[in-house]
């Protein structure tokens, strides 16, 4: 579907002395999975209410597609929402929930059947048409939901945490389902989220909110991997946060002090003297026995081993204070470290990232 384009310009929204959102600026293109991430009472979910008209910004414009919505009712935007809790009319079979919405349309009575049929096609529902939600699963309720929001054929549809109460396996599965769906029908998708996993799996951009502001948008590669704060890197998945002594450039890199000994970052972060937070992913660290020696390795020690399945989590204490996190994959079935252990810590250079103190 053409179109979709949401612009938030300014978004501001206070609650008597509070304020919710704080001069939110982005540009969301048409056909984009864009994810609110961020947590609990960071602005997120009064922003996405913003957009469906349930909230009225104190500032700021709401633009779809060029035309500023910000003070437009709810039902005359082309947008839908659908939340967590589904709120499916229980004494409706599945094939009436899905065209209620269609009754206040000028839809007839063939159309009305043929784009509900559509509609159940396209979330593989069509053989529960009959069936009422108490009699369907989460998941399926989930897929009836989202049916009864496409059915309308909106530019823009708004999805606040749908998956939230499901459990973890049938989530896994349904945020690749919620992708390819999105892809599909073509349109905007806006989905607010706490949980990463799930923000990185779905989305072709996330905005991560704190405090009623954006604080950094990029595709999933880029904030988890370039994140802009320390915040976004301790939010987005688990991190190591070094607090360093930059030194300066040196051999192609920028070397930084930690403790008494020096280490060697990629040069494309901050180059100024001072201090500074030094981001490293726990999957790029390799632990190697503690006798070997050479450039970017720190002493330790194990002190705890955690089995999470495809990878064991590995605690280490450092000689020069604190800790820190490795991720090992459980390739063969056995961890060669055990608590205890001395070990050396590598940490590559290009894996490095140094943020502002």
């Amino acid at each position: 579907m053409a179109g979709g384009q949401v612009q938030l310009v300014g978004l501001e929204k206070s609650f008597g002395d509070f304020a919710a959102v704080r001069g939110i600026d982005v540009d969301i293109p048409g056909g984009e999975f864009f994810s609110l991430l961020g947590p609990s009472g960071c602005g997120k979910t009064t922003t996405l209410r913003m957009i469906a008209g349930f909230e009225e910004p104190t500032r700021g414009k709401i633009l779809l597609d060029g035309v500023d919505v910000a003070h437009t009712s709810p039902h005359k935007r082309p947008v839908n929402t659908v939340f967590q809790s589904y709120a499916l009319f229980p004494f409706m079979t599945v094939r009436e929930n899905v065209a209620f919405g269609l009754k206040y349309t000028d839809a007839d009575k063939s159309e009305t059947k043929r784009r509900v049929d559509q509609a159940l096609e396209l979330v593989q529902m069509h053989t529960k048409a009959d069936s009422k939600p108490p009699q369907l699963s989460g998941g399926q309720q989930q897929r009836v939901a989202l049916a009864r929001a496409l059915v309308l054929g909106p530019k823009v549809l708004l999805l606040d945490e749908p998956l939230g109460a499901l459990d973890a396996k049938l989530r896994k599965a349904l945020q690749i389902e919620l992708k390819t769906l999105q892809e599909e029908v073509g349109i905007t998708f806006i989905y607010v989220t706490h949980d990463q996993e799930e923000a990185l799996t779905m989305s072709d951009r996330i905005a991560v909110m704190s405090d009623g502001n954006i604080v950094q948008v990029g595709s999933p590669t880029e904030v988890y991997q370039e994140p802009a704060t320390s915040y976004v890197a301790d939010f987005l998945g688990v991190s190591n946060l070094l607090d360093v002594e930059v030194v300066g450039p040196k051999d192609g890199g920028i070397a930084v002090r930690y403790g008494d000994l020096e280490l060697m970052c990629a040069a494309d972060g901050m180059t100024k003297p001072g201090p500074a937070k030094a981001v490293l992913r726990p999957e790029r660290i390799q632990l190697l026995p503690h006798d070997q020696r050479g450039p970017n390795r720190l002493p330790g020690m194990v002190d705890r081993l955690v089995y999470l399945g495809s990878t064991t989590q590995v605690v280490i204490t450092l000689a020069p204070g604190g800790t820190m996190q490795a991720m090992i994959p459980n390739t063969d079935g056995n961890i060669e470290w055990e608590q205890g252990t001395p070990v050396s810590v590598m940490l590559p250079a290009e894996a490095i990232r140094l943020l502002p103190d």
